[in-house]
């Protein structure tokens, strides 16, 4: 054998990705549904979202407690789960459109003085893009009575900590893969669709 074989440019096969008419074709999921999110592989992911509880607040005593609760329950859950926190934009827009409509129906100039500042604290907190953390446990099986189990195992092992939880929705999930799949910069654009 030469080196000149050796030498030949060799064909590379393209990968082919899977025709999609949206625009993000290879991430493999299907859809999000009743609070899950759909794989191409069948299986479910779902979860839930815990209330952020700020414990630090609280005397030793309970921050001691919460803690071995919360250590407690984590070693008695059998299934392998994920925990995620995530950014979600603070959206006061509604709260800023009632003070804009209580300040142009007040007569009294004191009062529109303090609606006025108050508006303008909110322009601040929106120009500052403030967000809110929020938490959430995430599992996956292709089971639905399975998934279904965990949640509620989930809620009430949280509940036993003093912390209050719920199913992830729809939104939650939307918000989750946004921020995964953007780095967590916040779109202001629908689905694309090719034709």
């Amino acid at each position: 054998m030469n080196n000149s074989e050796n030498m030949k440019p060799q064909t590379k096969q393209k990968q082919q990705v899977p025709k999609s008419k949206y625009t993000e074709g290879w991430i493999p999921v299907r859809g999000i549904e009743n609070g899950y999110i759909i794989l191409d592989n069948k299986n479910m992911v779902t979860g839930v979202k815990v209330k952020p509880r700020n414990i630090f607040i609280l005397d030793p005593g309970t921050q001691d407690s919460v803690i071995i609760s919360l250590k407690n329950f984590y070693n008695t859950v059998d299934f392998d789960f994920w925990l995620v926190s995530a950014d979600r934009p603070v959206d006061i827009s509604g709260y800023l459109a009632r003070l804009q409509l209580l300040y142009n129906q007040a007569t009294n100039p004191a009062i529109r003085k303090l609606i006025n500042q108050d508006i303008m604290k909110a322009n601040d907190f929106m120009d500052n893009n403030v967000t809110d953390t929020e938490y959430f446990i995430l599992f996956r099986d292709k089971n639905r009575d399975v998934l279904q189990k965990r949640i509620r195992t989930v809620i009430t092992g949280l509940a036993n900590c003093g912390l209050d939880s719920a199913q992830t929705s729809n939104e939650d999930l939307r918000v989750l893969l946004d921020n995964f799949l953007n780095g967590g910069v916040k779109t202001e654009f629908g689905t694309v669709i090719s034709q």
